[in-house]
């Protein structure tokens, strides 16, 4: 509006000026508007949630601009669809989560972004296969579900002295030579240095910094990506629901993740429900509610809060998938007396989730948690006669506990499943609907399998 007023009163004052006087009058273009393709590009294409019909495209600009996705089934370009436009805003840290709908189970597509009506070229395949629509029809599907938490990204003006904490970012190419058919982070996918922790601009710094990572843009360009979170990403170390900030960091997670909800029966944080195949997946939230660790006389102490824990076990009891994988950002099954695990402070919640497993004979349930610097794999068989795993799997990048097989005392823990370096694990689902079994693996950065174990819902392989 101001451009266009300016335009009008130089206009009108060239028009007072003698004929054989010109001035030259130059266009005031918004920087924004100049650029576009790859050189408005901050980060991305990341693929958010893939349905059967429907699938998000996540895209981060340097500025002000108008992001559209177009799509096509492979090897048939001559027919394309479109997303509808999405502009891109500072307040929410310029990014974009574009919608491709009336798309087709069972397809591979391939995608295409565009910034300002011009195209962005990446070096690397920009693909998305829809689930398959399965059900009442064949088997379910196999399918691969990559899984780990603790990325730490290096950026030296805000580290700590000292030597780095992150390495190997390798890790992330070896995960997409997987190719998996989804991603799950298990929380401390970036972490908040103290710069960040109390404005939106630094936690949309740090988030901005990390995606930008090389090693990390093939794999979120081809693979869905959902998340969790945990303190880091939340806030600072061991952050719960007193947090001040913690409004705008679940704003803030919503901006750079593609889940399919963020939180339930209106309430916030990051919890959500999805399902892949055959498997439902419980994604639980772990700081939002969390009463202060060390507050004993708080009234009703709890780490999930009322609302969650109610739907989360009512919601469990009402599965009938064959396996229900819990993500959480703490270990839930240990003997540890480490006070980073889940429910180290709230031991009667953890004993009411494992009761209810228990007295509703619920079969075929695998937490999976990270936060510890190690993996591992725990397991236990309750009254019911039914077995209940949790596959913690970490660092991806972050500081490892090395020490961990040796000095970690866990009494539910599969032996030799201790890892204390950088890794991931890799989950393969398959076999017919009424006898499909868990192949997990253990991977480190450089691509060695670590250890593989099958889990069934009759124990483990």
């Amino acid at each position: 509006m101001k451009n266009t007023v300016l335009l009008l009163v130089l206009f009108a004052w060239g028009c007072a000026q003698k004929p054989s006087q010109t001035i030259d009058i130059k266009p005031l273009v918004p920087v924004s508007v100049i650029q576009s393709g790859n050189a408005a590009l901050q980060n991305g294409p990341m693929l958010g949630y893939v349905e059967m019909t429907e699938a998000l495209v996540w895209v981060q600009t340097k500025t002000f601009a108008g992001v559209q996705v177009e799509y096509w089934e492979l090897g048939k370009p001559e027919q394309k669809w479109r997303t509808q436009t999405v502009q891109t805003y500072k307040i929410s840290a310029f990014t974009a989560k574009c919608i491709a709908t009336d798309l087709k189970p069972g397809i591979t597509y391939e995608y295409r972004v565009e910034i300002n009506s011009d195209s962005v070229l990446l070096p690397y395949p920009a693909t998305f296969k829809t689930q398959p629509l399965w059900q009442w029809r064949v088997e379910p599907p196999t399918f691969t579900l990559a899984t780990g938490s603790c990325a730490y990204i290096n950026e030296t003006e805000y580290d700590r002295p000292g030597k780095p904490y992150g390495s190997n970012y390798q890790t992330f190419t070896q995960i997409a030579q997987q190719k998996p058919d989804l991603m799950l982070w298990l929380g401390d996918n970036v972490y908040f240095r103290e710069v960040d922790w109390y404005t939106r601009s630094g936690m949309q710094h740090r988030y901005t910094h990390d995606r930008a990572t090389p090693e990390l843009q093939p794999l979120l360009a081809s693979t869905p990506q959902y998340a969790i979170w945990d303190d880091h990403d939340f806030g600072p170390d061991d952050s719960d629901g007193s947090w001040i900030h913690k409004e705008t960091a679940w704003e803030v997670f919503r901006e750079f993740w593609g889940n399919p909800t963020y939180g339930v029966n209106g309430q916030k944080g990051c919890t959500t429900k999805f399902q892949y195949a055959d498997v439902d997946f419980f994604l639980l939230d772990n700081r939002y509610f969390r009463t202060p660790n060390y507050c004993k006389t708080c009234p009703d102490r709890s780490l999930l809060g009322k609302e969650q824990l109610r739907w989360f076990l009512a919601s469990l009891a009402g599965s009938r998938a064959p396996f229900k994988l819990v993500a959480i950002g703490g270990q839930v099954l240990t003997s540890s007396p480490n006070n980073e695990t889940a429910f180290h402070f709230f031991p009667a919640e953890r004993d009411t989730i494992l009761k209810f497993i228990e007295r509703e004979n619920i079969k075929g349930v695998i937490f999976l948690t990270g936060d510890r610097h190690f993996s591992e794999l725990s397991a236990l068989k309750n009254g019911a006669g039914n077995w209940v795993y949790d596959l913690t799997a970490s660092p991806f990048t972050s500081g490892a506990y090395t020490d961990a097989p040796t000095k970690e005392v866990n009494e539910y823990r599969v032996p030799g499943t201790a890892v204390g370096e950088h890794n991931f694990g890799l989950l393969r689902f398959s076999g017919p609907r009424k006898q499909r079994e868990v192949e997990v693996k253990i991977i480190n950065s450089e691509g060695k399998e670590m250890w593989t174990k099958v889990l069934t819902q009759e124990g483990v392989k």
